[in-house]
């Protein structure tokens, strides 16, 4: 279409004509409300900036029991799916400190757990109290998930299952 057919059909519309792609050959153009066209392209820089990489902190004890040790496991997976990084924090109170290797067998576990997903960053450092260790994302398309949700909700459904079936030979 010629310039000026093009420049005609977007002032009928109330429109502009717009150059997407200057450096095609010939030049891509568009008939749309510049305004909004301007507003979306914010939008989407915008967008682009925010995604940058936080960082989550996962809280642990060392008497934490085997539930809500994986369900933290679960979470820490999730937030470095969405590329975040995570620190690892490993609380000691009153006479814990008197057994700092369990804490730190349960922070190289969680290490060994989130290894599909991550890499270390900084290795389990005792501070005072605390053990820290951060852990940063590896790349999209070498991170593999072990514990998801989903296994974990087929699991529990098939034990309701199992003791519905149970109770229902107890009645018989």
């Amino acid at each position: 279409m010629k310039l000026s057919d093009a420049l005609r059909r977007a002032q009928s519309l109330g429109m502009d004509l717009v150059e997407v792609a200057p450096t095609a050959n010939p030049p891509v153009c568009k008939i749309v409300d510049f305004g909004k066209f301007r507003y979306d392209i914010a939008k989407q820089e915008k967008e682009k900036k925010a995604t940058g990489t936080k960082l989550k902190e996962i809280k642990f004890r060392v008497n934490i029991d085997g539930h809500d040790y994986m369900t933290k496991i679960r979470h820490g997976e999730s937030f470095l799916d969405k590329g975040n990084k995570i620190r690892v924090q490993l609380q000691f109170r009153g006479r814990e400190m008197a057994h700092q290797e369990i804490g730190m067998q349960l922070m190289y576990k969680v290490r060994d757990d989130l290894n599909g997903m991550s890499q270390v960053e900084m290795e389990p450092k005792l501070a005072g109290r605390n053990i820290t260790m951060t852990l940063s994302p590896l790349p999209a398309a070498r991170r593999k998930r072990r514990f998801s949700v989903a296994a974990d909700d087929a699991e529990a459904e098939a034990a309701e299952a199992d003791n519905g079936a149970a109770a229902a030979d107890d009645e018989s």
